[in-house]
């Protein structure tokens, strides 16, 4: 894919340029830091403080790199908590990019990060006997969430409205919030007034949080 170059952020890890769109899958201040940060501590850590559970549904909107899938993994194998995790991406990543990503090098487990990589697409696939990986390939507002119902954590990763607004309309909104759990937790890096407006009128508590670094704000919702 001629449009995507591989660049270092201020963290030390990869991220991935969109030459076509001029947008970057994660902060150039830091992927890694911002995905430990936004999704892990904010979304995954809080949920699981909230809860006191040892089993978790999440739903990804838009796998990437697979650095949330990554990240999340580790954090089972450490905290022995059961997870099912559904990941939907319209345009997958060509392996040998992937390939090239150093967060293995950074954050080690380099067979998990493959297994997660290489895993099949539309199926489920055990990855280790904590955390199952059901990466979906396809627009998420045209595809079926019933099966998987419902989710106890949303990861919102699509690029930012500004770039990939399909993603951030109502509808989609309607449609992702729609399939969390009762005490569910849908989580993004982005901080856009109208998205807020928008889950406020879809019933939830929206919360607007310290960004990571390089950015003010984020949001964090609750059912």
């Amino acid at each position: 894919m001629d449009e995507i170059r591989i660049i270092t952020t201020s963290d030390g890890s990869h991220s991935l340029l969109n030459t076509a769109l001029n947008e970057t899958y994660h902060s150039i201040h830091g992927a890694i830091q911002e995905s430990k940060y936004v999704f892990i501590l904010h979304g995954l850590d809080h949920w699981l403080e909230r809860n006191k559970k040892k089993e978790i549904k999440i739903l990804e909107i838009g796998f990437g790199t697979g650095l949330n899938a990554f990240l999340t993994i580790l954090h089972s194998i450490q905290s022995g908590v059961h997870m099912y995790y559904e990941s939907w991406e319209v345009y997958p990543l060509e392996m040998d990019i992937v390939k090239q990503l150093n967060y293995p090098n950074v954050l080690g487990s380099p067979e998990l990060f493959s297994s997660i990589q290489e895993a099949s697409w539309d199926q489920a696939v055990a990855i280790t006997p904590e955390f199952t990986l059901h990466k979906r390939k396809g627009d998420i507002l045209i595809g079926p969430l019933e099966e998987s119902l419902p989710f106890d954590l949303i990861y919102h990763d699509a690029f930012a409205p500004v770039k990939q607004p399909e993603m951030w309309t109502f509808e989609m909104l309607k449609k992702v919030t729609g399939s969390l759990a009762q005490a569910g937790i849908w989580i993004t890096y982005c901080a856009k007034g109208q998205v807020k407006r928008d889950l406020k009128t879809l019933g939830l508590t929206v919360e607007t949080l310290p960004g990571p670094p390089g950015k003010k704000e984020m949001i964090r919702a609750s059912r």
